[in-house]
């Protein structure tokens, strides 16, 4: 076969057939048994790949399978465990993708009032609506080429901002700031449970 004719695949993601099972199947315990050995192959199969491919497909899951997959298969499982985890970065990254003009917003009124959070979350300065969305790429690469808790403290971090810059806003109810400022909270105790001992 030519190079021309030749097919080209996208390359597998660790877990890419478990998280298929996992959202086909109607067992609620295999399913939670099924989305645990998905984030288990995603998070620590891909960091130990050392495959550019791969990380790329790793950013763009959420895109290629869908939001509403990735809730099916994650979003029900505790925030303390690496399928909890990747349900709310990815949570995270389509919200950022959603609004970026209004994230900026919120990120740009609330780094005055948490400066050591915005160090942590590493924007651009300012933090324009794209600049957000690179951030919130890098730190999803992380989960492929760097530490898996540095992930997590670096999203906490953006989503403690964000919910300062919330707090805030008038226009913003209250129910908005607890659930970003919950989702910081759940990350930052996430990202240090990883550095402690690991996250399963």
């Amino acid at each position: 076969m030519s190079e021309g004719n030749r097919r080209h695949h996208r390359p597998m993601l660790p877990g890419d057939r478990t998280i298929e099972a996992a959202s086909g199947s109607v067992d609620p315990a295999e399913l939670a048994e099924a989305a645990d050995r998905a984030a288990t192959l995603l998070v620590r199969g891909a960091r130990d790949s050392h495959d550019g491919a791969i990380a790329d497909r790793l950013l763009h899951l959420a895109d290629t399978e869908g939001i509403e997959t990735i809730a099916e298969v994650w979003s029900s499982a505790p925030g303390d465990s690496l399928a909890g985890c990747l349900w709310r970065l990815y949570l995270l990254r389509s919200w950022v993708y959603a609004d970026p003009s209004g994230v900026a917003r919120q990120f740009e009124a609330g780094r005055a009032q948490a400066p050591v959070a915005r160090v942590v979350a590493g924007v651009a300065d300012p933090p324009g609506p794209e600049e957000l969305k690179a951030m919130i790429d890098q730190v999803l690469r992380g989960i492929a080429e760097g530490e898996f808790a540095d992930v997590l403290l670096r999203a906490a971090a953006f989503a403690r901002v964000v919910a300062t810059g919330r707090a805030a806003d008038p226009a913003v109810g209250q129910d908005q700031v607890t659930r970003m400022l919950t989702l910081a909270e759940q990350l930052e105790t996430s990202g240090h449970a990883e550095l402690r001992h690991g996250l399963a």
